[in-house]
């Protein structure tokens, strides 16, 4: 493989970014949509049809990079995110955009897998987490710059730019992708896996519609039936298939754990980036500005300890920097569950910026661990599978956290002798027609939000014991 690697960076993280930047960038803008296009009642769907396309593919592309290349496979889900942005923004109505942000989806699902697996190709393990926890920060920047710009767009011109103005940018990450790397595969006619592909697509789709579409009692059990009948039969299929989509040899007992741990990791770390901002604008009270700003110091140690990880895997071995890292997460969320309403913005940022240094040593540290543990014809079906998990966990963490944090709202409420409270209302906006008052609602989400720590916690612990259970040889 012949590369240029600061073009080769700057497109990563240009394609990163963009993927990144959809979420909160989208958000700004609901309002305006949703008034122009009269469709408030499936505003939901923009969303999570994103989030879904996206998630089912995930492994999809992290095979097809192992068949046809990195490269090209990138550059045509890049594109794919182009049209589907273009097209977005030409929607007429709610109908179109969702099925348009469907296809945009299809195109992140690349972006989110093929770009980690360029990385684990191209770079020395020193390198590597650099440039891995570069790319981990565009999360975390699309985070604090998504609202500031989609604001300023909608403002200056209309909500139909926050999609096109993906694609200047886009086309410059396509173009320096094609420009900065040269690869040798070998040209022959290659198997696709359809049949898995499609089983485990299923599988997927219906599990995530368990918690993006909020099912109840039976529809729950049928749900999760078909699911685990989807998965045997996907197994089954996979055992016998000559070029299996995910081949079950990249699944050892430490890749098992590692994929383990980031399911965990990212659902606490979803949870965090939600919670902890709503906390800070409603019980807190600071403005958006100053909750998004705050996520700063978390970002700013995240990056720190990217860049001393690869020395630090090297001297140290993957099981004890995922060990340390996933105690520090338990120290973070300990710290965590003693906010209160009064606690001072600087130990919340304090807190914020130990957190970092375990995001940042647990995500980076995984991928590195998973790119490694296979040859390089499956490392893309491998760090692919560990992407699903991460996207898995973010998804079914934040569905789940948030029946904990309404329930202990609607329990705080009836302690206090007040019954018929919807807890959306007290956190949606600082205005509420409620008949409470505002020092009830701080205090009824601070309660919450304890509750949601002491959950933090727990399954901090489980990440934990998941280390502990890794072999002692994993590098």
């Amino acid at each position: 493989m012949k590369l240029k690697k600061t073009p080769l960076i700057i497109s990563l993280m240009l394609a990163m970014f963009l993927a990144a930047v959809e979420g909160t960038i989208v958000t700004m803008a609901t309002p305006t949509i949703t008034k122009d296009m009269q469709g408030f009642e499936l505003i939901s769907l923009v969303f999570s049809i994103y989030l879904l396309t996206s998630t089912i593919s995930t492994p999809i592309y992290g095979k097809l990079s192992d068949l046809y290349g990195r490269k090209n496979t990138l550059s045509i889900g890049i594109i794919i995110f182009l049209v589907g942005s273009l097209l977005c923004g030409l929607s007429q109505n709610m109908a179109m955009l969702i099925g348009f942000r469907a296809l945009q989806g299809l195109g992140a699902g690349a972006i989110l897998t093929v770009a980690y697996t360029i990385i684990g190709d191209a770079f020395p393990l020193e390198e590597r987490s650099k440039i891995q926890g570069a790319l981990g920060t565009m999360w975390g920047i699309a985070s604090l710059a998504g609202p500031f710009v989609g604001g300023l767009i909608i403002d200056t011109l209309s909500w139909h730019w926050i999609f096109f103005i993906n694609l200047p940018f886009g086309l410059l990450s396509v173009i320096l992708l094609q420009s900065s790397m040269t690869e040798a595969f070998e040209k022959k006619k290659q198997t696709i896996d359809y049949a898995g592909t499609l089983t485990l697509s299923l599988a997927v789709v219906i599990c995530l519609s368990i918690f993006l579409f909020d099912q109840k009692g039976i529809s729950i059990a049928v749900s999760a039936v078909v699911t685990l009948l989807l998965l045997l039969a996907f197994y089954k299929i996979e055992k016998t298939a000559k070029e299996p989509m995910m081949p079950f040899d990249i699944f050892t007992k430490s890749s098992i754990m590692v994929n383990l741990i980031s399911f965990l990791v990212f659902g606490v770390l979803m949870g965090i980036d939600v919670y902890l901002a709503i906390y800070l604008q409603n019980v807190q009270g600071y403005r958006p500005t100053i909750a998004g700003l705050s996520m700063l110091p978390m970002n700013i140690s995240w990056l720190a300890v990217s860049f001393m990880l690869g020395k630090l895997l090297v001297r140290y071995g993957g099981k004890t920097v995922m060990l340390v890292s996933n105690a520090v997460l338990i120290v973070s969320t300990v710290l965590l569950s003693t906010l209160g309403v009064s606690t001072s913005l600087l130990l919340v940022l304090t807190y914020g910026f130990i957190i970092g240094f375990a995001f940042g040593g647990a995500s980076t540290a995984s991928t590195i661990l998973i790119q490694d543990s296979v040859e390089f014809g499956q490392r893309g079906a491998a760090v692919a599978a560990n992407s699903l998990l991460r996207t898995l966990g973010q998804t079914i963490g934040i569905s789940v956290f948030g029946n904990i944090f309404n329930s202990n709202i609607t329990e705080y409420f009836s302690r206090q002798g007040i019954e018929g409270i919807n807890p959306s209302n007290l956190y949606q906006s600082s205005e509420t027609t409620v008949a409470v008052s505002s020092e009830q609602i701080a205090l009824s989400l601070n309660s919450a939000m304890h509750a949601l720590f002491i959950s933090f916690i727990i399954i901090s612990c489980l990440a934990f014991v998941c280390s502990v259970m890794m072999p002692k040889e994993t590098k």
